[in-house]
């Protein structure tokens, strides 16, 4: 208990560690905040409405009383209003955000289905025709950019095929099976470098435990090949893999946003690329904080994973 709780304390002290630092981004730019959301075409914005702009962002308060606002907002899930039509950041990020952790985790479902056991395969079977062409195929994928990928994905199915939807949404309580549909290509496109990833990761990762002792021991006393697969070779040869995982799941974030693009997927890519076209900071801000967020709990949820694959890592 006492290993988790200091886990969640770290992860806590990050979220606030990036929180400053995204507050003092704003006071690190040169020249003042207000005017530079309020220029367009190289013009100088009207002196009044710089001046209510800075009212109205806190900019006019001292430093430490705006970084105080700023942590009490955020205590409160206060993130502000959009500058564009002053719609609250929190609403509109909890409207969003479930749609782009659903791509997420789409993605990374279809990346552990298919890397896993083509990884385990493909190291049981070391060299084989098997191995080669899988292998051949994960570094193809890791070369392809994700939004060629996506591209290619509509003109092939959507296009020539016409066997499945270019993009959009349908929620799912509205339409199940059309929901799915549509989640599918994108899914596919944010997750196929992941799979690949995975696949090598595990490849290396079982080929390592088939070399261990005690995996020659278990052979030496007689265990079957299915059992000392599944509880030795298996199991100790995911921790890696969900260290290569959490760190890509993390990335998928960022990578989200060409995806959603493509796909016309509405999730946090819509509003974060208007926001930063339209220098809405209190958009941005929101966002990048919370993508910031769930980063570090993603991280946080594979430090407890691990535990409970090695309870060695508990002592650690």
């Amino acid at each position: 208990m006492l290993w988790i709780l200091r886990r969640v304390g770290i992860s806590l002290a990050l979220v606030w560690v990036v929180a400053s630092i995204v507050f003092m981004a704003l006071h690190l730019v040169p020249g003042d905040p207000a005017e530079l959301l309020l220029s367009t075409g190289g013009v100088s914005p009207d002196p009044a409405a710089v001046a209510e702009l800075r009212e109205r962002l806190g900019l006019d308060l001292p430093l430490m009383t705006q970084y105080g606002s700023f942590l009490a907002g955020l205590l409160r899930g206060d993130l502000g209003s959009s500058l564009v039509d002053d719609y609250p950041v929190a609403q509109e990020i909890a409207l969003r955000l479930p749609r782009t952790l659903e791509l997420i985790l789409a993605g990374t479902l279809l990346a552990v289905v298919f890397g896993m056991p083509a990884g385990t395969w493909a190291a049981l079977h070391r060299g084989g025709a098997f191995d080669r062409i899988a292998s051949g195929i994960a570094a193809f994928l890791l070369a392809l950019p994700v939004f060629v990928v996506g591209t290619l994905l509509v003109l092939v199915f959507a296009q020539m095929l016409r066997i499945m939807p270019a993009g959009g949404y349908v929620p799912f309580a509205q339409s199940p099976g059309q929901h799915l549909i549509l989640l599918t290509l994108p899914a596919i496109a944010i997750g196929k470098g992941l799979a690949a990833v995975v696949f090598r990761m595990t490849r290396a990762s079982v080929l390592d435990a088939l070399s261990k002792d005690f995996v020659r021991t278990a052979r030496a006393k007689g265990l079957g090949p299915r059992r000392i697969l599944v509880r030795h070779v298996v199991r100790n040869a995911l921790t890696p893999v969900l260290t290569v995982l959490a760190l890509h799941m993390g990335s998928l974030l960022g990578g989200t946003v060409l995806v959603e693009y493509v796909f016309n997927w509405p999730g946090l890519s819509t509003p974060l690329l208007r926001a930063v076209e339209a220098r809405d900071y209190p958009m941005v801000v929101g966002i990048v904080l919370v993508i910031s967020a769930l980063f570090l709990l993603i991280n946080l949820l594979t430090d407890l994973l691990y535990a409970a694959l090695d309870p060695r890592i508990r002592t650690a």
